[in-house]
Formats: C-alpha cells, structure tokens, sequence
C-alpha cells in the first residue's frame, strides 16, 4: 500500500491555504480554529494514523472500514450527521487499454470534508485544489457540500474520454476484423468488453443510491449540492448508456470477424470448386487414356499425344471462359485494399 500522507486545505475567508500535516497536533489547532477544512487522505499505508484521524474529528468508528477496506462496491449513505461516499477513479493504464480502478472514499460532515484516496494521483483533485488556491478568491464561500458533488463530478467527468479511447478503438478492430480477420481481433475485442462491463459494475449501483439518497432530506445538504447530486444521477445513467452502445459496438466486432471469416472460407472453397471444376474433364481424359487395353486405336497413332493435350487445353479454356463470365473469379471476400 502507498504510505500515507495528510494534507489540508483551509477554507478561509481570506482565500484557500493548503497545509500538509506532519503530525495530528497541527490538525488540533486547524479545528479549534473552527473554518471549514477539507481533509486530503493519500494511501492506506497506516491504517492507524487514518484510525486516529477520524477519532480527532469525531467521526463514528462505524464508517472506519468504510475508508480502510478494499475494494468496495460504490455506495452514497448518510447516518446522522454524516454523508459517506465510495467512488472509484477509473484510467486506462497502456496502449493496450488495461483499466485499473483506485478507491476514493469521502465523508462529509459539519465544516469537515475528508477525503481518502488509495492511490495517490496528479489527475482529479489536484486541479480542484489548484482552482480553489488559485483561481477562486472568496473559496470560504464554496460550501463543503458543493465541493462533495463537484469532486464526484471531477472522477465521472474522467471517464467520458476513456470511453472516447475505447470507442476510437472497436471503429478500428470493425475496419481490421472486415479486412484481415484474425483471432487476435476477437481477443481485443473481448477484452475491451470486460473493461465496460467493468465500468458499468462499477457506477451503476451509484445511480440508484444517488436517487435514494437524495429522498432523505439531509440536513447537510444545500440545494445547490442536491441538484448537484441530480446531475451526477443522470450522468451514471448516460455513461451506462454509452457503455450499453459501445458494447453493442464489440458484438458488431464480433459478428463482422464472423461475416468476414465467413466470406473468406467460402472464396477459398469457390477456389477449390474452380479448379476441381476445370481439371475433371482432364482428368477424365488422362483416365481414359490412361487404361491399360491393348484396343484403343489412338494409342498408336502418331499424333495422338497432341492432340490429347489440345483436346484439355481446348475444354480448360472453354469452361475457364464460362466461369470468368458468370463472375466466379470475384473476390467475394472484398478483404483486399483496391
């Protein structure tokens, strides 16, 4: 596990500071002096600094394994006077499109928001920090509750382009599954079926708590953060749309490699009914020819031997000239570059 580190961004009237913690102490005085505080956790590396974190600011032991235990189904619940939040951030690691998932865990309750990460990342909180230290001079005036939503906002809206990366990739494995079939395009596109599915099972049980959660009337919660949490609602739903879309997209991978596949053995047994078509007659000939009867006068004459072979010549040609006629010597599999 990564080791843990504690940072704190002081929400004050005079504009956002952030301060890293070296001990527990320095955040004694940072509560005593009663402005809203959010809580960066990075790592699970000492699970009893987090322990005692959350003792400090008085957080029930009840949502303990809540930031300690992974990995974790994502959920939004609220008990009391505290709102609790599991989230996952979601990148695509290589050119390969691995994805791989990190815990977010966030809690939120009177003028304390705290955040623990698994992993810590320079993508997704940092830039939210950097625009309340930097570009937002009244940050005391951002409520905690709103910086809850837009931080839920912050790892969804890093999903839309990972869903652009795999789309941009099933238009590519459609193309080479139409020109170049091969068992390695069903292989990719397999896998970038698991990584949806992945995805799916990851946000769609947040939709439906979201809905649940914003029918409890938490007292926490300001309208403006509510109606947050409505588009975060209909966010997960339209990911779960584009996700459904673009698994319909690798069955199309699938049915094209099968179509393509397909075309190309039956091109290949039209080759073998052409040739077996143009060489049976001569084959036919070179058998009768080929008996051992002492009465088959034109095996002594002088020019029989050529004009046997004339004679296969003559049928090849013709019956080459009606197969190239009636269009059997079209590539039917149309997997060529023209």
């Amino acid at each position: 596990m990564a080791p843990t580190k504690i940072s704190v961004l002081v929400l004050d009237v005079q504009g956002a500071k952030q301060k890293a913690l070296d001990n527990l102490e320095q955040l004694d005085q940072l509560l005593q002096a009663d402005a809203p505080l959010w809580i960066r956790v990075n790592g699970h590396g000492q699970p009893e600094l987090i322990e005692e974190l959350f003792k400090r600011c008085n957080i029930p032991k009840v949502f303990l394994p809540l930031a300690l235990e992974t990995p974790q189904s994502p959920r939004l619940d609220s008990f009391a006077d505290v709102v609790a939040l599991v989230v996952h951030r979601l990148n695509l690691t290589d050119k390969a499109l691995n994805l791989v998932s990190d815990q977010v865990s966030i809690l939120l309750t009177h003028r304390l928001l705290i955040s623990i990460e698994e992993v810590a990342t320079q993508d997704g909180f940092n830039s939210l920090t950097s625009w309340l230290l930097h570009e937002h001079p009244n940050a005391a005036d951002e409520e905690l509750d709103d910086l809850l939503h837009y931080m839920v906002d912050t790892l969804l809206d890093g999903i839309f382009p990972m869903l652009e990366q795999l789309a941009s990739r099933l238009d590519s494995l459609e193309e080479a599954a139409l020109r170049a079939p091969s068992p390695q395009i069903l292989g990719r596109a397999y896998h970038l079926r698991g990584n949806l599915r992945r995805i799916r099972q990851q946000l769609w049980p947040l939709r439906n708590q979201t809905l649940l959660f914003l029918k409890q009337n938490q007292p926490l919660m300001g309208q403006k953060s509510l109606n947050g949490f409505r588009e975060i609602a209909e966010n997960v739903a339209q990911i779960f749309e584009s996700c459904e879309l673009l698994r319909h997209q690798c069955d199309a991978v699938t049915n094209t490699h099968m179509a393509s596949t397909g075309n190309r053995m039956n091109q290949i047994m039209k080759t073998l009914t052409i040739i077996s078509a143009i060489f049976a007659p001569i084959t036919f000939l070179a058998g009768v020819y080929g008996m051992n009867f002492d009465n088959i006068p034109e095996l002594h004459w002088r020019y029989g031997y050529f004009l046997c072979l004339a004679l296969m010549a003559t049928v090849a040609t013709i019956q080459t000239t009606l197969l190239w006629k009636r269009g059997w010597f079209e590539d039917w599999s149309n997997t060529r570059r023209q």
